[in-house]
């Protein structure tokens, strides 16, 4: 988020600067920066600007706690709930020139996904299906590493430097990393985040409960799997969404076969969520995953939708429904454009796996542990 400040001095151009000055008080704080066009725009500018420091340098509310010098970047933005973001974000990772890297790495742009033909599901051959089962099952072992370290006091941010390590180090891509410029290796959603939360310096605290969506590129193909796990001791309530959530995913894997409809899927989904008093995210689906991170089909989950096709053996895609313990839809999303919230601040839970239609039925191909909770 960058602060032009607006000033009518000579040197500013229709109230922009033709020159940028940036504060050096926001630098040091870590504040994305705020220019100004020259010392006498600064010095005009100074008293309503500092207050920017001011509310930068100002202690967070305990169930916000960060790494010292972190901040909420958008002090003025109305949150759904009690979640605020922890600035500023670590600097982008490295990825080495050695590892085979998704056509969007350089640029954000997935050019792949934009020439697959409209509605055509691919059809995976037997040598593709098995790169998927070796990068699926990789995908496994690191989002069940990732797990291992949810606990009070670890930030997002650390966790996400624990995968991306983790990726690195058996030649892998981070799927989600520049994807549309996404900042990160993985997604981290905390409570009232539904989604694409980014990995900041917010350190997870006793009750939150945490998604972490980790997706991995390796030997030309994508893995995409996530869970939600509880940060030390949650309420009652919280474990509910959890097991419900998981149960809605395991219902609807019940729904997959050769020959099986992918609108059936959210007429699996909708009923468990409903029983428990929840309801089903309508806005996100889930997606064919191969050579491309997103492709399709289209996968609701809720019912009564308008998918289109039937499963074939060789289809590879995912399934991940978001539930929420309050209402759904008006979803908020903050001002980084990707972290996406409950309209009114109540918790959300997720889980995904990758899923193969085989000649007899279904092969979870992220298969991990059952779920204790």
């Amino acid at each position: 988020m960058i602060q032009v400040i607006k000033c009518t001095s000579k040197p500013c151009i229709n109230g922009y600067p033709s020159s940028k000055l940036e504060c050096p008080t926001c630098h040091k704080l870590g504040i994305p920066g705020s220019f100004f066009c020259g010392q006498e725009c600064f010095k005009a500018n100074w008293k309503s600007h500092k207050v920017i420091h001011t509310i930068a340098k100002a202690p967070l509310p305990s169930f916000n706690e960060g790494e010292e010098g972190s901040f909420d970047p958008w002090p003025d933005f109305r949150y759904t709930g009690t979640l605020r973001a922890m600035y500023p974000l670590s600097p982008k990772r490295a990825v080495p020139k050695r590892i085979n890297k998704p056509d969007y790495a350089k640029d954000g742009v997935p050019k792949s996904e934009a020439l697959e033909p409209y509605n055509s599901i691919r059809i995976l051959n037997k040598k593709q299906q098995e790169r998927m089962r070796v990068v699926c099952k990789m995908g496994r072992e690191i989002l069940d590493l990732a797990g291992l370290h949810v606990k009070p006091g670890v930030t997002t941010d650390e966790i996400d430097e624990i995968v991306h390590n983790a990726i690195i180090e058996r030649n892998a891509y981070p799927s989600p990393m520049n994807y549309r410029e996404y900042p990160k290796s993985i997604c981290t959603s905390i409570n009232e985040v539904i989604c694409h939360g980014i990995p900041d310096k917010r350190k997870l605290r006793e009750g939150d409960i945490l998604n972490i969506d980790v997706s991995v590129y390796y030997d030309g193909y994508h893995a995409d799997l996530n869970a939600t796990y509880p940060v030390g001791k949650i309420d009652d309530e919280s474990k509910m969404l959890i097991r419900t959530t998981r149960k809605c995913l395991d219902e609807a894997i019940k729904v997959c076969k050769p020959g099986a409809l992918f609108r059936d899927i959210g007429k699996a989904i909708e009923p468990v969520a409903h029983a428990n008093g929840c309801s089903v995210v309508h806005t996100f689906v889930g997606h064919g995953v191969h050579d491309l991170f997103h492709g399709n089909p289209n996968i609701p989950h809720y019912a009564k939708n308008r998918a289109v096709g039937t499963m074939k053996p060789g289809m590879t895609f995912t399934i991940e429904p978001m539930i929420n313990l309050g209402v759904y839809g008006k979803e908020v999303c903050w001002p980084d454009a990707w972290t996406v919230a409950t309209a009114d601040g109540k918790r959300s839970a997720q889980f995904e796996e990758t899923l193969l239609i085989t000649e007899t039925g279904v092969e979870v191909l992220t298969a991990g542990a059952p779920l204790d909770i």
